[in-house]
């Protein structure tokens, strides 16, 4: 799993013009029913935010991508339930994730609304929740409300971490630069106030000998 998001975070940077489309893959797969539960976008998007803090990608084309695949995401997994009705939290696929999904109902029978707007946030619920909301019949007008303003906060709380990291090793690295600059100019000042008194000492020293009387014999 390392060695796949070594490779994909090397290949964002590689193609930055393709970091945009990768990072509406990333979120669109994040909040799917099932992929979800399968790729490693979060950590790929933690690295993606560490690339955008060390102005290798732009910030803004990067976070509308994310947007646009966040919401995506959310909304293909709730027509899907919204669709299939409850027989599509029986697939042989997810058997294996029966208690999120009992998770999921639970949480969003309690919760509602509030259950897809912070759902997106709980790592568990966060691929499951829309298709649970699309299941139970929630009104899509609510549930894309929902969908929209998570997804705001979302986005750049993924990006922000390896953002302000990779913002604080340039500022320690430009104030161990600034304090080694001040270190070395101090140096090279001193030296060259050294080099001007032998200067200024020799000089006097060599007018005193000519000043003074040749001693008789």
């Amino acid at each position: 799993m390392q060695a796949l998001i070594d490779l994909a975070t090397q290949f964002i940077q590689d193609h930055q013009s393709w970091a945009g489309p990768i990072v509406f893959l990333l979120t669109l797969g994040e909040s799917m029913l099932l992929i979800g539960m399968l790729i490693p976008a979060t950590a790929l998007l933690l690295l993606t935010g560490g690339l955008i803090g060390s102005d290798t990608l732009p910030l803004m084309p990067i976070v509308l991508w994310g947007y646009a695949g966040a919401i995506m995401g959310d909304a293909v997994s709730y027509w899907i339930g919204k669709k299939l009705g409850p027989s599509v939290l029986r697939w042989h696929p997810l058997k294996r994730h029966r208690t999120k999904i009992a998770r999921a109902r639970l949480f969003f029978h309690r919760y509602g609304f509030l259950a897809v707007l912070v759902g997106r946030f709980l790592g568990p619920l966060r691929s499951t929740v829309p298709t649970v909301a699309g299941v139970m019949g929630m009104p899509e007008f609510r549930f894309q409300l929902a969908n929209v303003l998570s997804a705001l906060f979302w986005v750049p709380g993924l990006l922000a971490p390896g953002y302000f990291a990779a913002r604080a090793l340039q500022a320690t690295h430009a104030s161990t630069l600034a304090r080694e600059t001040t270190i070395y100019s101090a140096v090279g000042i001193c030296v060259l106030i050294s080099l001007v008194l032998l200067i200024i000492l020799s000089r006097r020293n060599q007018t005193r000998t000519r000043k003074k009387p040749n001693k008789k014999t």
